[in-house]
């Protein structure tokens, strides 16, 4: 006689609600059905899962084998049955989506005309945060976060890399000149970063061999600020590809030391909470956005 999910489901609730009784209510069984059950479990398995007491019950060393086995089994079951529920049903309710705001209107704004039109039921709520939000605190849903990730609770999907590039406009440099060498840029107007002072580590060699830091002429919390002022002939900035591709296409922007710029590509991931009640909202979102982006979506 082979193991159940029901058996799985009587174990992991005793062990979780720590006892028989509380354990029986959660799922909606007699007392006498869930001992039975956990009786028979063991019997299948040959082999004590639990150490009864008066006080408590305690987990024997196969219990918690078995246990991390089963909540496996089990959490795979809910994902496909939670799979096949979205696939059957419209995802429809509010969905909270956070993005920087450079992200936010080049990527996601010339898609959401896309995403109504084929999730009509969903309620978009569109935020744009220049730092780290915290999607419990912000109530959000899910994030588009470019670079490293570093909070370990999050799921996330990574959609693709985009290169940066220094940059500046044809008029400013007919003005101020064009800088042979890196070791030039401190002679000019650089456009930068408030913080996270990572952000203004350009992918250039400084005279050291190090990557180089830059320390801002003007400095602002918005990437799109950035752009707006290079793109006004202020001074000299390094912008990701996903937001310059049109400016570099048309000439608005052009390369600097295209020879000497380092391969740098930020990741670009969509990041979750797992919360089994928003999953089809959260899924139709990022099975949407990373679908039209492509493989290659910021190679340019």
């Amino acid at each position: 006689m082979k193991t159940t999910l029901e058996d799985m489901q009587v174990f992991v609730a005793v062990v979780d609600t720590g006892s028989l009784t509380a354990a029986a209510h959660v799922l909606g069984l007699t007392v006498s059905a869930a001992s039975r059950t956990l009786t028979r479990l063991e019997q299948k398995l040959q082999t004590t899962l639990l150490r009864r007491t008066t006080r408590r019950l305690e987990l024997t060393e196969e219990g918690a084998l078995f246990l991390a086995h089963g909540r496996a089994i089990l959490d795979a079951v809910d994902a496909a049955e939670e799979q096949m529920l979205a696939r059957r049903m419209r995802p429809a309710g509010r969905l909270r989506v956070d993005a920087a705001t450079p992200f936010m209107l080049h990527v996601l704004v010339p898609l959401i005309e896309g995403f109504r039109a084929r999730y009509p039921d969903v309620e978009l709520e569109l935020a744009s945060n220049e730092g780290i939000t915290d999607l419990i605190e912000k109530r959000t849903d899910v994030a588009l976060r470019i670079g490293i990730l570093k909070d370990s609770t999050l799921h996330a999907r990574l959609l693709g890399t985009s290169r940066i590039r220094v940059l500046a406009s044809p008029a400013y440099l007919a003005r101020h000149g064009m800088p042979a060498a890196p070791s030039e840029l401190g002679r000019h107007v650089l456009l930068g970063f408030t913080e996270p002072e990572t952000l203004n580590d350009w992918p250039l060699h400084d005279v050291d061999g190090s990557v180089m830091r830059i320390r801002p002429t003007i400095a602002s919390s918005s990437g799109e600020t950035l752009r707006q002022m290079a793109l006004a002939n202020l001074g000299i900035v390094c912008m990701a590809d996903f937001m310059t591709r049109e400016d570099r296409a048309s000439g608005r922007l052009v390369q600097l030391f295209p020879e000497r710029t380092l391969d740098v590509l930020q990741p670009i991931n969509a990041v979750y909470y797992r919360n089994t009640v928003l999953a089809a909202r959260i899924t139709s979102f990022v099975d949407y956005v990373a679908a039209a982006l492509g493989a290659h979506p910021f190679d340019a």
